[in-house]
């Protein structure tokens, strides 16, 4: 079936969503994949480009990957509040869309425009200001401070950038165009391997198919990584908005001209979705950087060893991501077009679909641990030390998934707070407690030990929520409300 075939085919599905009428349980299982691996793919190049700088700075020594490994959790604590904000106004897009208001979406996403690059902005004043002391307060020795600091700096710097394609993006995907956000994605992947190969590394003589010959290139380090990756970004940030201003069908905004004042009324849903989510990244990344604080001390080989697993474990949870993604958009449509037990119905095959697809990426990453860490370095002792926790963290994944695509489900429905209050309960009750008790008698594995217990803690009350009824009444309350 060719790409414009399976689109008609989507955009049919998701239509029959908005007009009421009945889908098949084949139906329903196709639109989720349709819409899933679209979105898989999208999310394995974001990992595929973590892998690609982990692997160039790996080769650059342990003191290096853990510069990076110091400040990552801190990255991940600002590209967390960009997607938050994002989410806040593509769910009301989702619903709008779903109920046939077309016209109204498209006010949501001028008004998502300049709200939320406004607060990218602020955060890019505050990223920069904290750059230099940041390394201290996380417990960095002085070798690695230098370098993470830049390596931070320069990622704040591009925060209005990241945030353009996070709304974009966001809002392409839960209109249900999630072909278009991924080939973007991959685009980035590939461009970040030009711009780092060129920006990492000195001039240097290699040899291709036996002729030697002058590569030249800037030898920045670390700095040449996070430019090269920020660089990628922003010409993917610029294609990622013009295609949802100018081509997108249903959010094209050059179909009439509008306002991108933000309105009080946009903007108090907008708070009361993403607002959870702020809170909930604050604290699970103030968890994670908290847990970089107690791995720190163990020393660089446990720091990169610790860095490089986080980064080869994503390539198993991101699938996780990508369908929970489909999730959302599938049940904030279905909310908006007042569809209940289609919505129960679509929020279990992707929850299900998401579990069965991580637990076999959970085997294999058991089976290919030394091999996924060889990738990222070079030094046998952060290979067999990181290997050894991918091996315990394995054993999670199905419930990893539980938790993550149903959170998806739980954001289509515009439903935050409960899965706020999940998360940062399991997090700061079980993972940090136990970390700080494990880390003393078995080092770097009692930390991920911990973070085995924990995923399974919160995927199984994921599973239970959404066995209950308690997210359906929430979600259709608020569309009828909106």
């Amino acid at each position: 079936m060719s790409t414009s075939t399976q689109s008609a085919a989507r955009d049919g599905l998701l239509q029959l969503i908005r007009d009421g009428k009945p889908l098949s349980l084949r139906q329903q299982v196709r639109l989720t994949f349709q819409l899933s691996v679209p979105a898989i793919m999208a999310e394995l190049s974001s990992i595929a480009m973590q892998y690609i700088d982990a692997s160039m700075v790996g080769r650059l020594g342990a003191d290096e990957s853990a510069s990076i490994g110091l400040v990552s959790t801190s990255l991940w604590l600002f590209g967390g509040l960009c997607n938050a904000a994002a989410t806040g106004f593509a769910v009301q897009v989702a619903h709008l869309l779903g109920a046939g208001k077309a016209v109204e979406a498209r006010r949501v996403v001028r008004q998502a425009l300049t709200a939320c690059g406004l607060l990218a902005v602020g955060m890019a004043v505050l990223g920069v200001a904290i750059s230099q002391p940041l390394p201290v307060w996380l417990g960095g020795s002085t070798v690695i401070r230098p370098h993470a600091s830049i390596y931070f700096m320069i990622f704040m710097l591009c925060t209005p950038l990241l945030m353009v394609d996070f709304v974009a993006s966001a809002m392409l995907r839960c209109s249900g165009n999630m072909r278009v956000p991924s080939l973007l994605n991959m685009l980035m992947c590939l461009l970040d391997v030009v711009f780092n190969f060129f920006l990492i590394f000195p001039t240097r003589r290699v040899t291709l198919l036996g002729t030697e010959w002058t590569m030249p290139g800037a030898g920045l380090g670390v700095t040449g990584a996070a430019l090269g990756t920020a660089l990628a970004e922003g010409v993917i940030a610029v294609l990622m908005l013009r295609y949802l201003v100018t081509c997108s069908q249903e959010l094209c905004l050059t179909q009439e001209r509008g306002s991108f004042r933000p309105t009080r009324g946009c903007l108090r849903r907008a708070v009361h979705i993403a607002a959870p989510m702020g809170i909930q990244h604050i604290m699970m990344c103030s968890a994670a950087i908290i847990i970089t604080a107690i791995v720190a001390p163990l020393g660089s080989v446990a720091l990169a060893a610790n860095a490089f697993a986080v980064t080869a474990e994503s390539l198993c949870y991101m699938p996780g991501y990508g369908i929970a993604d489909a999730a959302t958009t599938l049940v904030g449509q279905s909310v908006g077009a007042g569809r209940r037990r289609l919505t129960r119905s679509l929020a279990w095959i992707a929850v299900l679909s998401g579990m069965v697809v991580m637990g076999v990426m959970g085997v294999l990453m058991y089976v290919l641990a030394p091999q996924m860490m060889g990738i990222m370095s070079p030094v046998p002792e952060v290979v067999a030390l990181g290997s050894q926790c991918l091996r315990i963290e394995a054993w999670a994944e199905p419930l990893f998934a539980a938790a993550i695509v149903s959170y998806g489900v739980f954001v289509g429905a515009g439903d935050t707070l409960a899965p706020c209050g999940i998360n940062l309960a399991s997090m700061w009750g079980v993972r940090l407690t136990l970390s700080a008790l494990l880390v003393g008698s078995m080092g770097l594995r009692g930390v991920w030990t911990a973070m085995c217990i924990e995923l399974c803690v919160r995927g199984s009350i994921y599973l239970l929520r959404l066995a209950s009824n308690g997210w359906l009444k929430h979600a259709f309350k608020s569309a009828v409300s909106q």
